[in-house]
């Protein structure tokens, strides 16, 4: 294979690997996991490594992550095989070139590569892809459904701490101060946080009445959590 194609296919199969890394990381994050951790797993999916025992209890805790999770490694171990299929042939047509090309030959991929992961990476793009996702899910997965959204982000023992984004308030907490719901006493669940219009968490207070767009910081059981505020996993880290 001539030095040129065989290095453009190995930097497309790069790019490639990018592109769906980032595709993963959209479908994990779709399931209530924050951008963060969404990436370290699907990266350590796809190669194999670094998936640890705790983090790892955050995809088990879900059957829909478990199942995507067993996506992810099938795919990575088909891809990874094709990847140093390509990498060979790479290195022996490397071999039968001379000094120049092999110089041209990496300057051309490396510089592609380079240019996809920057374009990746930029802000304006990733908040474009971002809404472009959040668009298309809400439009042929949710539709027209009314939930709050829900974004687990530890796992504790059984409890989970996690943030609650209010898009309606639940009838019984409406218009009532927090001492007043009952919330920790009849269902174990604790209000740490409020975030409102953007600003910094404040912590909750007895007095704290929520309001539409308020995203709470709580910890409890996780399945209480999302039935106590008629939440659903969804992409909700904005």
């Amino acid at each position: 294979m001539n030095i040129y194609l065989a290095l453009l296919l190995f930097s497309f199969m790069i790019i490639l690997y990018l592109v769906i890394t980032e595709l993963f990381t959209f479908f994990f994050r779709f399931t209530g996991l924050p951008a963060d951790k969404a990436r370290f797993q699907v990266i350590s999916l796809l190669t194999g490594t670094g998936f640890t025992t705790r983090e790892s209890e955050i995809i088990l805790s879900s059957r829909r992550r478990r199942r995507l999770a067993r996506v992810t490694m099938l795919f990575g171990y088909v891809f990874n095989i094709t990847i140093v299929s390509t990498f060979i042939n790479v290195f022996i047509s490397v071999k039968d070139a001379n000094i120049t090309q092999q110089i041209f030959g990496l300057l051309i991929p490396l510089g592609l590569v380079a240019l996809v992961f920057v374009l990746m990476r930029a802000p304006g793009v990733r908040a474009w892809t971002d809404n472009l996702m959040r668009r298309l899910v809400d439009r042929f997965i949710y539709k027209h459904e009314t939930f709050n959204a829900v974004l687990l982000i530890e796992n504790i023992s059984s409890e989970s701490i996690a943030q609650v984004t209010l898009r309606h308030i639940p009838e019984e907490y409406q218009g009532k101060p927090l001492a007043e719901t009952r919330l920790r006493a009849e269902t174990g669940i604790m209000v740490m946080l409020v975030e409102r219009a953007g600003k910094e968490p404040v912590p909750a207070q007895a007095s704290t009445v929520f309001e539409a767009g308020d995203k709470l910081t709580v910890f409890g059981n996780y399945k209480t959590i999302c039935r106590a505020f008629h939440a659903r996993e969804h992409f909700a880290d904005d």
